[in-house]
């Protein structure tokens, strides 16, 4: 297994897409819910322990090897959202380009020709993992810290927000971060046996409320 792998997976500069996706936080500044960098953290943290922690476990499932179509079909059933599913395939569609580039393989091939307009991302994330030699666990680190990653450079944007108090945002939730990646891991092995229902399907609504308000707007910085 290549540690290396997970690095270059885990870069914002792999060209994956997420630079254009806020993570609900371009909504969260306008409605007044982000303003500084203490509600930047307990924004993260919620996202994290609720949307951060259902595709981390998708992202660990596919790692495992799981039936990449019913994960995605678990992934449309965890996101009311109709914006959200958008943004989901269109990220997907997106990391699945990369991907391939990086380390082809005929799962990733496999999966680009069952969803030609993209799977939803955490999906197209655990596959990657796997065509990159790496496991549930890297899988499911690289899903959950990009849940943190997307809003705290967002709001750097957003907002003006000193790089560094983000940046520290990010270093706080740290051991947060490590027990949700570890039960998204464990929650992956256990779906191998018990199926997709038994994956975490925690809800955020005002992610999604957001999203759906975010989508309407007729001038935004962010896709989502």
């Amino acid at each position: 297994m290549s540690r290396a792998a997970l690095l270059v997976l885990a870069d914002g500069r792999f060209p994956a897409g997420g630079h254009a996706h806020s993570g609900g936080a371009e909504a969260a500044v306008k409605a007044g819910r982000i303003t500084g960098a203490a509600s930047l953290e307990d924004f993260c943290r919620g996202r994290l322990h609720t949307a951060g922690l259902v595709s981390a476990a998708l992202a660990a499932a596919a790692a495992l090897g799981a039936d990449p179509v019913e994960l995605d079909t678990a992934a449309d059933a965890r996101t009311p959202s109709a914006a959200l599913r958008v943004a989901a395939r269109r990220l997907g569609r997106q990391l699945m380009r990369a991907a391939r580039a990086t380390w082809p393989s005929a799962e990733l091939d496999a999966l680009a020709g069952e969803f030609p307009k993209g799977a939803h991302q955490p999906v197209v994330l655990g596959v990657t993992a796997r065509a990159a030699g790496l496991g549930p666990e890297d899988a499911a680190y690289c899903s959950a810290y990009e849940s943190l990653s997307g809003p705290a450079s967002a709001a750097v944007r957003l907002l003006s927000l000193d790089p560094f108090d983000a940046t520290g945002v990010l270093a706080r939730l740290a051991p947060e971060l490590d027990l949700v990646a570890r039960a998204a891991a464990d929650a992956g092995r256990r779906a191998l046996d018990g199926g997709v229902d038994v994956l975490p399907a925690a809800s955020a609504p005002m992610l999604e409320i957001g999203a759906e308000a975010h989508a309407a707007w007729s001038v935004r910085l962010f896709a989502s």
